[in-house]
């Protein structure tokens, strides 16, 4: 095995594309003109390899300059006078004169995204010092704790000890209930769901790895041990092995005769194992069940959000009503690849390198990093997304160390 992918002429060829298209810029690709925080942090990584550390670093810190007044963190910035979408909530900051922010608030892992990052740029650049860059009178890391106290005051479950968050299809941003689409209106189901906690026990992991020892450090690991236990209680369904779409704060947005909990979310539940909490039988299992709902929808790659999909019709939003469409059932290697990336991690190498393949093979055939694919293998959205580039080439590294090490 370690053999054949050192060999394997494609994945260097991917990985290169995925470069070049990574060296060209921090935006999410063409078509977004913006830096958004929840992709520029699955594409750090390669980003590294192409670009100098403080350029990326500079750019990590832009995010908090923008942080509001109330300790939110934006979704992503454009420079000033370049904004190209009629958002009428334009965030901006007196600590960041240069660019402007904007946030699609029915999605929480704004926050989280941002604490992600700054791990991994820690970590592949050693530079610490950037914990302890002022703005505004407090460190970056003290920034990083205040975005945590808003999601407990705004986003947070006492009852649960879950975050909160608009219905979305699994980790999407467009509402289901129509109104504001992107943005918490009067028309909003407040709901819980496993991207947006797994996403924040990623992250306080992350903030309890800032420190080395102390109160700070033990705080951290118990709200993710907290957090942890409330998502197994809550979300996990052991008899059936996946995770429920949603537990709602109130109602659910569905008529009665909708059964939403047979509806698998593909993303979600690999961004739960990469937050460590699933077993590894659990994930072998969860692997069996997303090759199966491939097969059943024609999806043609891992990279399936949800299976089966929502009704025609069910939703007031028609952006996200269509089966097989967008965040409905798309397939996205920018959430395939990190299904990959855990299956590596977690030692199921012969299952990582088949279920690449797919995404490889497109990526050759179409001669760019589609934003995601419909059930009949044609690319959509974006051709140059480096959501997809950044998390198939890293996918790709993992590959090729594991082969180098074996």
């Amino acid at each position: 095995m370690a053999v054949q992918i050192i060999a394997d002429k494609k994945l260097d060829t991917v990985y290169k594309k995925a470069t070049d298209i990574l060296s060209k810029g921090f935006n999410a690709g063409d078509g977004y003109p913006q830096v958004w925080i929840r992709d520029f942090n699955t594409f750090i990584e390669t980003s590294y390899k192409v670009y100098r550390r403080d350029s990326i670093r500079a750019n990590l810190l832009t995010f908090l300059k923008l942080q509001q007044a109330n300790g939110e963190i934006v979704d992503g910035y454009v420079l000033k006078g370049h904004v190209t979408w009629n958002d009428p909530n334009i965030y901006v900051s007196s600590n960041e004169n240069s660019h402007v922010g904007f946030k699609n608030t029915v999605e929480t892992d704004q926050e989280t995204s941002l604490i992600q990052a700054m791990a991994k740029y820690i970590r592949i650049t050693g530079d610490k010092s950037i914990l302890q860059e002022k703005i505004a009178g407090k460190t970056a890391l003290q920034h990083l704790e205040v975005s945590i106290s808003y999601l407990l005051k705004n986003r947070y479950s006492k009852k649960y000890h879950l975050l909160t968050g608009a219905t979305t299809q699994d980790w999407g941003d467009v509402q289901v209930e129509g109104g504001a689409v992107v943005d918490v209106d009067e028309n909003t189901h407040w709901a819980m769901d496993i991207y947006d906690n797994a996403m924040f026990v990623i992250a306080l992991d992350d903030m309890a790895g800032f420190y080395k020892t102390g109160p700070e450090r033990q705080k951290w690991q118990q709200l993710k041990a907290i957090t942890i236990t409330a998502i197994r209680k809550f979300l996990w369904d052991a008899k059936n092995h996946k995770f429920i779409p949603h537990l709602y704060i109130a109602k659910s947005p569905f008529p009665i005769s909708f059964d939403e909990n047979k509806i698998y979310f593909h993303g979600g539940t690999a961004i739960a194992i990469e937050a460590g909490i699933l077993s590894k039988h659990e994930i072998r299992l969860v692997n069996q069940d997303m090759l199966r709902n491939v097969k059943l929808s024609g999806a043609p790659s891992i990279g399936l959000t949800l299976y089966p999909v929502y009704p025609e019709g069910i939703y007031k939003n028609s952006t996200a009503s269509k089966p097989f469409v967008y965040q409905n059932g798309g397939d996205w290697t920018w959430f395939g690849a990190r299904m990959i990336q855990q299956l590596i991690s977690h030692g199921f190498i012969k299952e990582a390198y088949a279920e690449l393949h797919p995404m490889v093979a497109r990526t050759i055939k179409d001669n760019g990093f589609y934003e995601w694919y419909g059930v009949d293998g044609k690319p959509n959205g974006s051709a140059a997304f480096k959501g997809s580039a950044g998390a198939l080439a890293k996918a790709i590294d993992q590959l090729k160390e594991w082969a180098k090490n074996n």
